[in-house]
C-alpha cells in the first residue's frame, strides 16, 4: 500500500526522542545535555523541549548533578514478561492524560488490512465517546478519523476502500460526492487537524491528526458534544502538539 504524505511532525519528534533515549541508555552513569546534543545532533532548543517531554513521560530522569539517566517508565517497558502489559498501561495512561488535557474523548485508530480499526481510547463522564450508531469502518468518508486515514492513502487505495464502503449520507453535512471528497483530502495539509463538523453524527464534532510511522497508517483523534464546539479548534491544536508522546508509547 502506497503512502501519500511525508512523515508528520510527531513522527519526526519520535525519531529524535528515540535517538535521545538510545544516547542516554549508552551512558549508564548519566550523561549531560551538552553530550546528548553532541551525539544526537540536536540544537539546544530542540533538546530542551525533548528532554522536558521525556521527563514528563517518565522515560528519563535528571540527577542532582544535572546528568540524565534512564527513567522508571523505560526500565519497566524493558522488563521481559511484563513488557506487553507495561506498554498497554503506559499507552492508556498517556491517553488518559491527553483526554484530560484536551477535555474530550481521545482515540487511536489505524488502517489495517483495508479497514479502519479503533485500537485504543480514553473517555470519561465529562468526555463521552462517540455513539457508534453507524459502523466506523463503513463510514470513513464522514468521520475525522476516517478522513484522516484516507488522506494518508494513495488514490488507488482510496478508490478500493470506497468501492467496498459506499459514501452514504449520514447527516445533511456528509460529503457523498467522491470527487469532492478526494479534492478535500488532497487539499488537507498533513500538519493541520482534520475536522468533522456533524458529518458523522448530529450533535458531535471531531478532529484527527496523523500519527503515521513506517508502513502503518494511523491517527489520533478526539470527539466532543456539539455544545463544546467552540473549544474544538483549540483542542485539536493541543491534540496535534501532544501527539508525539502517544506515538512514542507505540514506538518503544
Amino acid at each position: 500500500m502506497a503512502l501519500k504524505p511525508e512523515p508528520t511532525a510527531p513522527f519526526h519528534s519520535v525519531q529524535y526522542a528515540l535517538r535521545v533515549l538510545e544516547t542516554i541508555s549508552r551512558h549508564t552513569g548519566g550523561v549531560s545535555d551538552v553530550q546528548i546534543a553532541r551525539e544526537t545532533g540536536m540544537s539546544p532548543g530542540q533538546l530542551t523541549h525533548m528532554l522536558a517531554m521525556l521527563r514528563h513521560e517518565g522515560y528519563v530522569e535528571q540527577l542532582s548533578d544535572g546528568a540524565y539517566v534512564v527513567g522508571a517508565s523505560l526500565l519497566l517497558l524493558g522488563s521481559g514478561d511484563n513488557r506487553d502489559q507495561a506498554l498497554r498501561d503506559k499507552l492508556q495512561l498517556t491517553l488518559d492524560q491527553l483526554r484530560d488535557s484536551v477535555g474530550a474523548a481521545v482515540y487511536i485508530s489505524r488502517y489495517i488490512d483495508g479497514e479502519v480499526k479503533i485500537l485504543h481510547y480514553a473517555d470519561g463522564p465529562t468526555a463521552p465517546k462517540v455513539n457508534e450508531w453507524a459502523e466506523f469502518r463503513r463510514t470513513v468518508h464522514a468521520s475525522a478519523v476516517g478522513k484522516c486515514l484516507l488522506a494518508q492513502l494513495d488514490h488507488d487505495d482510496r478508490r478500493d476502500h470506497l468501492s467496498r464502503h459506499k459514501t452514504a449520507r449520514l447527516t445533511s453535512r456528509t460529503i457523498t460526492n467522491e470527487k469532492i471528497l478526494f479534492h478535500k483530502l488532497d487539499s488537507q495539509p498533513p500538519t493541520v487537524p482534520v475536522l468533522d463538523l456533524q458529518e458523522y453524527a448530529v450533535g458531535t464534532v471531531c478532529a484527527a491528526v496523523p500519527i503515521t510511522a513506517g508502513a502503518t497508517v494511523g491517527c489520533l483523534a478526539l470527539s466532543m458534544p456539539l455544545e463544546n464546539a467552540h473549544r474544538l479548534r483549540q483542542a485539536a491544536d493541543t491534540l496535534n502538539r501532544k501527539a508525539a508522546p502517544v506515538l512514542l508509547s507505540l514506538a518503544i
